[in-house]
């Protein structure tokens, strides 16, 4: 699809936590079409864009939302804070990025996000349900805390309707007991380690991987991943546009003789 420019309204504005916030848009459904997993770039400014991944995946009726973390301490968030809740209407460029749901496909997914690194894993989900509601998905998000898993609640609610997800959350600061349910696992530290341990003895040449949040995060778990039989054309993620590593995907061997250095 081609990137266009258009001018949409703000309809809800809310916070899901107390330093993320959801938006809600809404314009004609024809120009808001986009691919789940793809993003949006917003216009603080006629010079200024920021992107933003989109969070639904397209139900025709010129719906879209958003997960903004809110950083009080930098410009832009402040600036994009005061716009959401004052701007009745926002002038947006979409869709961009190649990061996709393949529409082809019906390998079981492992999806792995950081922060509101959810929303673009959030828009892939709820497409590749509508699909196939019994498609194999391993959902892993990755916090600090557990409180910045903003829509925790969405993740067990899903879990609980579709046998075949599985949510995996993954906290630096550990992880309660009561976070642990039927399919429901909590891990604490890393994620790439976190995703190394669990995975230890399986096989995910048969999955697709789609990775959503810091250049060294993503590598971090495409490392991992290599050792347990990624396929190179299979993993996904919009970091490989703008921080692209050569080889993406190392070899097992490479990555013994690194690890042995």
């Amino acid at each position: 699809m081609t990137a266009r420019t258009l001018t949409c309204q703000v309809t809800a504005v809310e916070d899901l936590n107390p330093d993320v916030f959801r938006v809600r848009l809404e314009g004609r459904p024809e120009a808001m079409a986009h691919a789940p997993g793809q993003y949006l770039e917003l216009a603080l400014d006629d010079e200024t864009w920021v992107p933003f991944s989109i969070a639904n995946a397209h139900a025709g009726d010129g719906s879209l939302e958003l997960h903004i973390q809110h950083w009080p301490e930098r410009s832009n968030s402040a600036r994009l804070r005061e716009l959401m809740q004052h701007a009745a209407n926002l002038t947006l460029r979409l869709p961009s990025g190649d990061c996709v749901l393949d529409p082809d496909s019906r390998r079981p997914l492992l999806l792995v996000a950081a922060g509101t690194g959810f929303a673009q894993m959030k828009a892939i989900i709820e497409a590749a349900l509508h699909a196939d509601p019994e498609r194999e998905i391993d959902l892993w998000w990755a916090a600090k805390e557990r409180r910045e898993f903003y829509l925790e609640s969405l993740a067990r609610e899903w879990v609980a309707r579709y046998p075949n997800l599985t949510f995996h959350g993954v906290s630096e600061q550990g992880m309660s007991d009561d976070f642990v349910d039927q399919r429901i696992h909590g891990h604490a530290g890393r994620i790439d380690a976190a995703l190394g341990e669990a995975l230890d003895d399986v096989d995910v040449s048969g999955h697709d991987v789609y990775l959503s949040g810091s250049p060294g995060m993503v590598y971090a778990c495409v490392d991992v991943l290599a050792s347990l039989g990624l396929e190179p054309t299979r993993v996904f993620s919009d970091v490989f546009a703008y921080a692209p590593r050569d080889p993406l995907v190392p070899t097992v061997g490479s990555l013994v003789r690194a690890d042995g250095a």
